[in-house]
C-alpha cells in the first residue's frame, strides 16, 4: 500500500504539533500561551464572581432594596468591564500565537515539499498526493485555528467545571424521597443530574455525528479538485479556445462539482441531524436547572436570588460536561484537517524514499550503463541503457513518441525517481535542462532570461546583445515589467527566451528536450548554432524529432533498441 495514500492514526499527530513547541519560537510560543491561559483563567474567576452576585443582585429585587440593588449595579459594570478587556486580549494573543504557529509549520512543511523534489516526486507516487497547495494554504490555517481553540475551549471547560462544581454542591442541598420503602437522600443532587444530562447528550452526539469526520475530509478533497480544474482552465485558456474545448472543460468542472455538491448535501443531512440535538439540548438547558431546583423554591428552602444562582451555577457545569456537545462540529473538522496534512507529511515522506539514479563524479564524462526505467506504475520503459560522452560532445536522442527519451533526460537531469542502473557526471559541473515547454516564473522579464539566478548587476549590454541575437530585441523595453509572461508570450518566444538562458548561464552540461519545437527551422539552425558555439567545451544532450538537429550533435542514439520488447526480441 502507498504510504501517502493510507489513512493516518491520530496518535501520529505529536509529530506534527511537538516541533513548534520545542523549537527555535518556543519562548514566544510558550509566552504567548500561557498569556491566554492567564486570561481565559481570569475570566473564568469574573464568571465565578458572577454567579455569586445573581444570588445578591436578585435578592434586592425580591427585597425591593434600591440601594443595594443601585449597588449591584455598579459591582457588575466593574466586572462586565473586566471581563471585555480580558476577552479581548485572550483574542487578540491567541490569534496572534495562531499566525506565528501557522508561518512557523506553513515554512517547514514548504522547505520539505521543496527539499529533495519532494514537489516533483509527490506527483510521481501511485497514486500521486491530491492538492498539496490547499494542504499547505488552507489545512495548515484550519489545523492551527482548530488546535489552539479547541484545546483552550476544553481547558476552559475543566477548569469552569471543577470552579462551579463545589458550588453547585454546596446550593444542591439534598434531595429526599422514598421508593418502595426505601428512603432515599441524594447530596449534591443537581451535581448528578447535571453529569446524566451532559453524558446522556454527548454519547447522543457522538453517535449522530461519527459520520462528519469522513465527510469533512472528503468535502475538503473535492472543493480543492473543483478549484484545481478552474486554474487548469485559466492557465491553459488560449488551448481549450482554439480546441474549442469548452463543452469537453464544461462537463470535466460539472462532473467534479457534481462530487462536490453530493457530498455537501449528505454533509447538510448529517449536519441537520447533529443541529436538531444540540439546538434541543442547549434550549432545554436553559429552563431545565429552574426546573430542577423549583421545588427547592417552591418550598422555600431557598431565595429567589439562590434559585437564579443555583441556576447559573448549573448552567456552568452542564455546559463544561456538555463540552464535547458544542465542539464536536469543530472536532470533526479539525480530524479531517488532520487527516489531511497527515497524509501530505506521509507523501513527502514516500517522496524522500523515491530516490533517483545517485550521479557518481567523473573526470569530465557523461557516462551512462545497465540504466533501466520504469513509470510510477513500475512498467518497464527503457532496459540496458548505455553511452558515452566527453566534454565537447553533443548527442541527438531519437525514438518513436511514448518511447522514453524525455524520462532519459530527467534521469540524466538527476529527478526522475523510477531508475536503477549507473550515471557518471562530470564533478562540480553546472547543469541546465530545457523543456517544451519553458517554465517563466512570476516576475519581471530580466528576471526571466536569468531564471534561476538572481539577476546580476550591469549586465544590460550583455543582455541586450543576446536578445538581439534570438531574435527578442523586440522585448527590450519591457524588461523591467511585471507580467504573466507564460501567458504573454508565445511559445516560440517563451522557448527562445529559454535557450537565451544558456547563452547567459554558460551551463557546462545542457539537456534539451524537445526545446526548438514552436520555432521554425531556419531560426531551429540559428539558435542550435548559438547554443553549439556556447557548448563547445561543455556536454549537450538533444530529444526531438526533426531531421534537420543532426548535423548539430556529434552522435545519435536510437532508443528503440533499448524497449523491453526489443530488448526481449533479441535475446
Amino acid at each position: 500500500m502507498n504510504p501517502a495514500d493510507r489513512r493516518p492514526h491520530l496518535k501520529e499527530i505529536w509529530p506534527l504539533i511537538r516541533p513548534y513547541w520545542r523549537g527555535d519560537e518556543k519562548r514566544w510560543a510558550w509566552g504567548l500561551l500561557l498569556a491566554v491561559v492567564a486570561l481565559n483563567l481570569g475570566l473564568i474567576g469574573i464568571q465565578v464572581r458572577l454567579n455569586l452576585w445573581n444570588n445578591t443582585f436578585y435578592n434586592t429585587l425580591q427585597n425591593y432594596d434600591q440601594a443595594g440593588f443601585f449597588s449591584a449595579l455598579l459591582e457588575f459594570a466593574a466586572l462586565a468591564a473586566g471581563f471585555i478587556v480580558m476577552a479581548v486580549y485572550s483574542l487578540y494573543l491567541q490569534q496572534m500565537l495562531q499566525i506565528r504557529w501557522r508561518r512557523w509549520l506553513t515554512f517547514h512543511l514548504l522547505g520539505d515539499w521543496l527539499g529533495e523534489q519532494s514537489y516533483y516526486r509527490i506527483g510521481q507516487l501511485h497514486p500521486p498526493v491530491d492538492n498539496p497547495d490547499q494542504r499547505l494554504a488552507e489545512d495548515i490555517d484550519s489545523f492551527t485555528n482548530n488546535t489552539l481553540g479547541l484545546s483552550l475551549g476544553l481547558m476552559r471547560a475543566v477548569v469552569t467545571l471543577f470552579s462551579f462544581l463545589g458550588i453547585l454542591w454546596g446550593l444542591s442541598g439534598h434531595l429526599a424521597f422514598s421508593l418502595a420503602g426505601w428512603q432515599i437522600d441524594i447530596p449534591g443532587y443537581m451535581v448528578w443530574v447535571a453529569l446524566l444530562y451532559a453524558v446522556i447528550g454527548s454519547c447522543l452526539t457522538v453517535k449522530i455525528g461519527r459520520p462528519l469526520v469522513g465527510l469533512n475530509f472528503r468535502q475538503q478533497r473535492f472543493e480543492a479538485d473543483f478549484r484545481f480544474g478552474l486554474i487548469r482552465v485559466r492557465e491553459n485558456a488560449e488551448s481549450i479556445a482554439l480546441y474549442r474545448g469548452e463543452t469537453a472543460e464544461r462537463l470535466e468542472l460539472d462532473r467534479r462539482f457534481a462530487s462536490l455538491f453530493t457530498n455537501f448535501y449528505a454533509l447538510m443531512k448529517r449536519q441537520k441531524l447533529l443541529t436538531w440535538f444540540t439546538a434541543a439540548y442547549g434550549q432545554i438547558a436553559i429552563v431545565f436547572p429552574i426546573l430542577v431546583a423549583a421545588p427547592r423554591y417552591f418550598a422555600r428552602e431557598m431565595p429567589l436570588g439562590g434559585l437564579m444562582q443555583t441556576a447559573s451555577a448549573f448552567g456552568q457545569v452542564q455546559e463544561s460536561l456538555s463540552w464535547l456537545v458544542d465542539a464536536y462540529p469543530r472536532l470533526a473538522d479539525w480530524k479531517a484537517t488532520v487527516d489531511r496534512l497527515l497524509t501530505f507529511r506521509h507523501g513527502i515522506e514516500a517522496a524522500h524514499a523515491l530516490q533517483p539514479v545517485v550521479a557518481e563524479p567523473s573526470a569530465g564524462q557523461l557516462s551512462v550503463s545497465q540504466l533501466a526505467l520504469r513509470t510510477p506504475d513500475q512498467r518497464f520503459l527503457l532496459r540496458d541503457i548505455g553511452f558515452r560522452l566527453a566534454e565537447g560532445d553533443s548527442l541527438w536522442l531519437r525514438g518513436p513518441s511514448g518511447c522514453g527519451k524525455s524520462t532519459l533526460l530527467k534521469t540524466l537531469a538527476g529527478i526522475w525517481p523510477h531508475a536503477r542502473g549507473h550515471v557518471m557526471l562530470p564533478a562540480g559541473r553546472r547543469v541546465l535542462f530545457l523543456s517544451q515547454r519553458p517554465y517563466l516564473p512570476l516576475g519581471s522579464l530580466r528576471e526571466a532570461f536569468y531564471y534561476p539566478d538572481p539577476v546580476p548587476a550591469d549586465d544590460d549590454a550583455r543582455l541586450k546583445s543576446v536578445m538581439q541575437e534570438t531574435g527578442l530585441f523586440h522585448l527590450a523595453e519591457r524588461l523591467d515589467k511585471v507580467e504573466p509572461w507564460s501567458h504573454m508570450l508565445s511559445l516560440g518566444e517563451q522557448q527562445r527566451v529559454a535557450l537565451a538562458r544558456v547563452l547567459l548561464l554558460q551551463p557546462d552540461i545542457l539537456f534539451l528536450d524537445e526545446a526548438t519545437s514552436a520555432l521554425d527551422e531556419a531560426m531551429e539552425t540559428h539558435l542550435y548554432a548559438l547554443v553549439g558555439n556556447a557548448m563547445k567545451k561543455g556536454i549537450l544532450v538533444s530529444v526531438g524529432h526533426r531531421p534537420g538537429l543532426a548535423p548539430h550533435h556529434h552522435q545519435q542514439l536510437n532508443l528503440q533498441q533499448f524497449r523491453p520488447e526489443m530488448t526481449a526480441a533479441g535475446t
